[in-house]
């Protein structure tokens, strides 16, 4: 039996410890998160040795070398771009998506085509061998230098990782990996902590790219521990709409690159397939123009975005109009209509108002205020907007219109396109105008909203 000084309880949103078990968490306020944790038994030789592998050793900060390190090309564009620029060596990431995303693919595909060049290892606990051989041979996938293991046992595994010295491990996937000296089952969170510290802690020692795979809750947030996020270098979310065929790759965290870089993929019958530009699977719009669409342009990590926002507004029969949005943050929505109300004159308090980002991307930024209330407008007023029309800004609670960040680069994209009129803040407007192109800068929501009188 544990001794009591070994057991704590651990809130799986924050990481906060407790001496007894609670039903609300005291630091994030969370319900039904609090769980037992058994602190594993430590060795001597682990106090003695640092997190990396080495002895603890006192630098100047001038001395420390700020070479640039290598990174290993996977051949796939679109994940090289989430990653940073390709993997580096020594570093720990872990993928999380929905089941059925498409991650055992997604490294599948990696470590086939790495492996013609470096030593590959690819431990499964959730498949067999042959599963993994069926999947491999059914998306055409060279497999001659692919060293696959079954394993659960995180002491095995580093054993065999240590006598073949992979540059680069998989394991898929992190849950159910255990301790074979923690009396707690697989998946638990003093199990995912200790293993995943173990295994991070090999990788920086022998300088090996480690990948693992996370299941995610019925929230789509990353299941276990949260100090588990703090382990690894880079956490990237392989996205899935139900009805779509497209995946979306995001990092969330990246010690060696953007955060919140997109790259877009293809489930095809050969695998995933990275698309080189995603605004032209978001652009899929109707021959006609129609009220409520229009075109924003995001910046994602490093790159624009071209997608299309509907709205719709109608005639609410409920006590209660309905504000609903698929993509946009609801909340955002309900301020734009009140700034709309106040600086704009233009009353909703009696309509449903439906909001939706085609193609199943979620908008994380405030660059999309002004396009959201350029398509609540067209659809309250019935009137289409011209299909060669693009908008993008942030709205202040004042009815100011505020500049958002690489303004340059997205009113260039959209030209790109074949967008001829393009609405943006005043600030975001370009110096030198540019040949086909009309910008409409604007301080004011009141000056925008006379600008698409002349639209209508």
């Amino acid at each position: 039996m544990a001794k009591k000084k070994d057991i704590q309880f651990v809130c799986t949103e924050c990481g906060a410890n407790y001496t007894k078990w609670q039903g609300q968490c005291g630091e994030c306020k969370a319900w039904n998160t609090v769980v037992e944790f058994r602190e594993a038994k430590s060795t001597p030789g682990a106090r003695r040795q640092g997190y990396a592998g080495a002895l603890s050793e006192v630098k100047t900060l001038s001395d420390v070398g700020v070479a640039e390190v290598p990174r290993l090309l996977t051949g796939i564009g679109e994940f090289d771009r989430v990653l940073g620029g390709g993997i580096v060596p020594g570093s720990a990431v872990l993928i999380g998506g929905n089941p059925g995303a498409g991650k055992s693919t997604l490294l599948l595909q990696m470590i086939c085509a790495l492996a013609q060049r470096f030593s590959v290892l690819y431990v499964t606990g959730e498949e067999s061998l042959q599963q993994i051989a069926m999947r491999a041979q059914r998306l055409q996938l060279p497999t001659d230098n692919v060293h696959v293991m079954a394993e659960t046992d995180v002491a095995v595994i580093l054993a065999q990782a240590e006598d073949r010295k992979p540059d680069i491990l998989v394991v898929d996937s992190i849950q159910v990996v255990h301790h074979p000296d923690i009396e707690s089952a697989p998946g638990s969170v003093s199990q995912v902590r200790e293993s995943a510290a173990m295994l991070t802690q090999y990788a920086k020692r022998s300088n090996t790219a480690l990948f693992l795979i996370g299941h995610v809750t019925k929230d789509g947030s990353l299941a276990g521990p949260k100090v588990l996020e703090h382990m690894i270098d880079c956490s990237v979310m392989l996205d899935a709409a139900h009805d779509s065929r497209f995946r979306t790759l995001r990092s969330i965290k990246n010690r060696f690159g953007a955060v919140n870089e997109l790259g877009v993929f293809a489930m095809l019958e050969t695998g995933l397939k990275e698309v080189t530009n995603p605004s032209s699977i978001f652009l899929n719009r109707q021959a006609e123009a129609t009220p409520g669409s229009v075109v924003t342009v995001l910046w994602e990590g490093t790159r624009p975005l071209l997608v299309e926002l509907q709205a719709l507004v109608d005639d609410s029969i409920a006590n209660y109009p309905k504000r609903v949005t698929l993509g946009l943050d609801q909340n955002r929505l309900a301020m734009m209509l009140a700034v709309v109300h106040r600086h704009g004159g233009i009353f909703t308090g009696d309509q449903d108002v439906y909001l939706n980002v085609v193609g199943g991307v979620k908008v994380n930024e405030t660059s999309a205020d002004l396009a959201s209330v350029v398509a609540i407008l067209s659809s309250l007023k019935d009137r289409a907007l011209p299909k060669d029309f693009c908008v993008f800004g942030e709205i202040g609670l004042s009815g100011e219109v505020r500049p958002v960040s690489s303004g340059q680069e997205r009113v260039t994209e959209a030209a790109k396109h074949g967008f001829r009129t393009i609405l943006v803040p005043k600030a975001n407007q370009p110096r030198k105008p540019i040949e086909g192109v009309k910008v409409i800068g604007v301080q004011r929501l009141q000056e925008a909203l006379t600008a698409l009188d002349d639209l209508w």
